[in-house]
């Protein structure tokens, strides 16, 4: 892997906090928020956590708090940034009532810090405008029982980037969008005859270097699992929703592909043209449009027979439980989401804008632009419940659990590609979830 996609995975704000310690998030406390959040006067000195990223990106958040500063007198923001590695243990170790006006969080983790009492809903803090202007699929990671606990600034997508060249030598038809996606025996065939052509028969990148027992084996192959009718959680329950017969068959299609996979130990499979095919999200566009110029094309994720998926999701900025400034907070939050500061952060780290605005103005997402398929995968959001053949975006279960959920599930798959059958697999990832939540009353938040 090189130290260019090392940063994008590790410590980036692009989507994916793989590193961060997801398992670490502990349940407990529970039985929904008693937050003693206070609105204030709106005026004063106000506390900002936030994980650090790439230079880049932290400069774009250090310029838009000096801004911010320096266009009112009113209220004065304090940022402090964390080490990415170390900023969702830092979260869950401190107490609430130690945690700043405004807390940064990966988008998976916020239900967790709901459950445990360390985030208050933003709605009556932030403006109606702001709350309007953000895309539904950002709103969709950061919603429990009608309440928002988050916006972000950008959002995340996934889809297969291709060389045209050697598709094409192949003589491999591609999909020109989401209305043409390739099925999953399609994608398979074409492996096949790209195979055909490739000097050592291994034309796809699947990014496996890390496994898949992580946050990448959920944000990158869940979507199969959803494409296939099924869902990593179902009314509270995995059992019938992650082990289906459909789920067990595209699974085991999954698997067949390892004969087609580079290994990729070097990062760079796809950049150097070993693979016709790179499995991946939106943060490697920079360095592939780079290296393969007009021969990259964006492509959707195979269809298992409900539609091609993608996951979405992303870091976000909420109001701590216990601020007793949330009036100023709002303010803040709604200066960060205008689109001069989101069209700075997602410049700077390459990301799907997650404001309405800024994603039609944006040179990368908007129509015409070389992703606008990321931009119409997210704005087809499915939600974490309602999986249909017909929305496309899929936001992680939103539930307290979700740590869990992510661990069985990247286990289990990582098993899977490693030969595993994934019927038992499966079942067996299926009722370690079960049981957790049957220990933790199913993680309920009133």
């Amino acid at each position: 892997m090189s130290s260019r996609s090392r940063r994008f995975r590790r410590t980036s704000r692009t989507g994916l906090a793989l590193a961060l310690p997801l398992a670490a998030l502990a349940a407990c406390g529970g039985g929904g928020t008693t937050a003693s959040v206070e609105a204030g006067s709106g005026k004063g000195t106000i506390s900002v956590w936030a994980h650090q990223g790439q230079k880049s990106e932290d400069a774009a958040l250090q310029n838009a708090v000096k801004s911010f500063n320096s266009s009112q007198s009113g209220i004065k923001v304090d940022l402090k940034l964390v080490p990415g590695n170390d900023y969702t243990k830092t979260i869950t170790a401190t107490d609430a009532s130690k945690l700043p006006d405004i807390v940064e969080f990966d988008g998976p983790t916020m239900a967790n810090f709901v459950y445990n009492k360390k985030l208050a809903p933003i709605d009556p803090y932030v403006s109606a405008k702001t709350l309007a202007n953000a895309t539904d699929a950002s709103k969709a990671q950061a919603a429990i029982g009608g309440k928002h606990y988050g916006l972000g600034m950008y959002d995340s997508g996934l889809g297969v980037y291709g060389n045209k060249k050697l598709l094409d030598a192949a003589g491999v038809t591609y999909p020109t969008g989401l209305s043409d996606s390739w099925t999953a025996e399609q994608f398979t065939a074409a492996l096949g005859a790209l195979k055909a052509k490739d000097s050592d028969g291994k034309p796809l990148d699947l990014q496996e270097s890390g496994g898949y027992a992580n946050e990448w084996g959920t944000y990158g192959f869940a979507p199969i699992v959803w494409s296939a009718g099924g869902s990593l959680l179902k009314d509270g329950k995995a059992t019938g929703a992650l082990d289906t017969p459909a789920v067990v068959s595209a699974l085991d299609t999954f698997q067949s592909w390892k004969t087609y996979v580079d290994p990729n130990t070097d990062g760079n499979a796809f950049a150097k043209g070993r693979t016709a095919l790179s499995w991946v999200g939106h943060w490697m566009y920079p360095a592939y449009s780079e290296a393969l110029g007009d021969d990259l094309v964006v492509l959707p994720l195979p269809d298992f027979g409900n539609g091609p998926k993608t996951g979405q999701g992303s870091w976000a900025w909420g109001i701590g439980a216990d601020s007793k400034n949330a009036k100023a907070a709002g303010a803040f939050l709604d200066y960060l989401l205008n689109d001069a500061n989101v069209a700075a952060m997602t410049t700077a780290n390459g990301a799907p804008p997650a404001t309405r605005t800024a994603l039609a103005k944006s040179p990368l997402y908007r129509r015409g632009g070389p992703l606008q398929l990321f931009a119409d995968q997210l704005a087809k959001p499915c939600g974490d419940s309602d999986i249909t053949a017909s929305c496309i975006a899929v936001t992680r279960p939103v539930t307290p659990g979700y740590p869990v959920i992510t661990s069985k599930f990247g286990e289990a798959l990582n098993s899977i590609y490693g030969g595993t059958d994934p019927k038992s697999a499966l079942a067996k990832a299926a009722r370690a979830i079960d049981q957790d939540f049957s220990d933790n009353a199913g993680y309920k938040i009133p």
